[in-house]
């Protein structure tokens, strides 16, 4: 993992010498990402749009023949929560009420009323032999993982800050659905405020991915190894474009 992290950090340094770039550029890798990450993020969770079908929802609002309708609202819903890490990424911080913005831009098109809401109801993950916590417990271990943020930041490496995060949101579940969603957007607006550019998880690696969450309730090294390549995967396609 060492290794991983020191191989990380030498391409994020040949990265950071193209900056700082230019605005245009600046825009044109952030719609390339929108698009990457909403199309990417959603097909975890089965959403049916392709990748130039998602493309279309967002950039020119444009229904798709013989789609689910939840299907577009979660593209646009993902699309806006996207604008919103931008927006905190020029900060430092994260706070509760940071995540349940992201969860209602994604969501409240879906279910107005559970929209940036913690559950109150019990909550199951199929395949899953781990319990879920009960409502009861959500506000509390959310101000637990909240404060659990703030005071890694200097102790661990930003990659490994960010799928420690992304997996924790997960396993509160703190929201009726899209917890997967959210986490991969908090895990992002990490290494944002890092530095780093947003990482895409291909659908490809669902099943990988899966089988590492679920096996980091009892030892996280194998997903925070799979996030680390995928910001690696992601730090060599950026490099392509200046080679």
């Amino acid at each position: 993992m060492k290794e991983l992290f020191k191989e990380i950090d030498k391409l994020q340094a040949e990265i950071n010498k193209y900056r700082p770039l230019d605005k245009k550029l600046i825009e044109q890798q952030k719609e390339y990402f929108r698009v990457g990450l909403t199309y990417t993020s959603n097909a975890l969770e089965g959403n049916s749009l392709t990748e130039t079908e998602t493309k279309i929802v967002i950039e020119e609002g444009i229904t798709i023949g013989g789609k689910p309708l939840k299907d577009h609202f979660e593209a646009i819903g993902h699309s806006e929560a996207f604008d919103c890490i931008y927006k905190l990424a020029k900060g430092k911080t994260i706070t509760e009420r940071d995540i349940k913005e992201l969860h209602r831009l994604f969501y409240y098109r879906i279910d107005k009323e559970n929209a940036g809401e913690y559950r109150k109801i019990k909550a199951y993950i199929t395949g899953s032999k781990f319990p879920l916590p009960s409502p009861e417990e959500i506000p509390g271990l959310m101000k637990k993982f909240i404060a659990q943020i703030k005071s890694q930041r200097s102790k661990k490496h930003p990659v490994e800050l960010a799928a420690s995060a992304h997996k924790e949101l997960v396993f509160i579940h703190p929201f009726v659905d899209g917890n997967g969603r959210v986490g991969r957007l908090l895990m992002n607006l990490i290494l944002l405020q890092e530095g780093f550019s947003i990482t895409l998880i291909p659908p490809v690696v669902r099943p990988a991915y899966l089988q590492a969450l679920e096996k980091a309730h009892t030892r996280d090294n194998d997903f925070i190894e799979l996030i680390a390549r995928m910001v690696r995967a992601t730090q060599k396609d950026f490099l392509r474009l200046f080679r």
